[in-house]
């Protein structure tokens, strides 16, 4: 478990030297990948989803449901482990998560999920990476 949530400073050149192109872009550039192009999309496996990044667990899979929308959904983000700011790119102001370790840009929240919270967490699947249940979460990066 981890109970200290100390922020990760690193500097883009040290993300673009550990990370792909295209995960850089969405995490730290707040690009957005094209829907359906990831398949965590369809990954019902039971386990955690973390921060591509930082390897910060973000999502438990029981809060994963397919929202129709092509790209990762989910009900509820691990307590704590989350940043929240207001996003106006396209006009209407949307709110932007980020992971709270990394400041790794996630997705958008909505208010058109499920219940019990109502809440839509539409995550870029290259910000993630599933660890199935049973597997060794990946240390956290230094």
């Amino acid at each position: 478990m981890i109970d200290d949530i100390s922020t990760l400073d690193k500097s883009l050149e040290e993300w673009r030297a550990l990370l792909p192109d295209e995960a850089v872009a969405v995490l730290f550039r707040h690009a957005t990948e094209p829907p359906g192009s990831s398949a965590l999309t369809h990954e019902n496996r039971e386990g955690s989803f973390v921060c591509a990044a930082c390897h910060l667990p973000l999502f438990d899979s029981s809060s994963k449901y397919d929202s129709g929308t092509g790209w990762p959904s989910f009900f509820s983000a691990i307590e704590g482990r989350l940043g929240f700011q207001r996003d106006f790119k396209l006009i209407l102001p949307r709110t932007e998560y980020h992971c709270a370790r990394c400041r790794g840009h996630q997705g958008h929240v909505f208010k058109d999920g499920p219940q019990p919270t109502g809440a839509r967490y539409c995550n870029n699947g290259v910000a993630l990476r599933f660890v199935p249940q049973g597997d060794p979460l990946p240390a956290l990066r230094d």
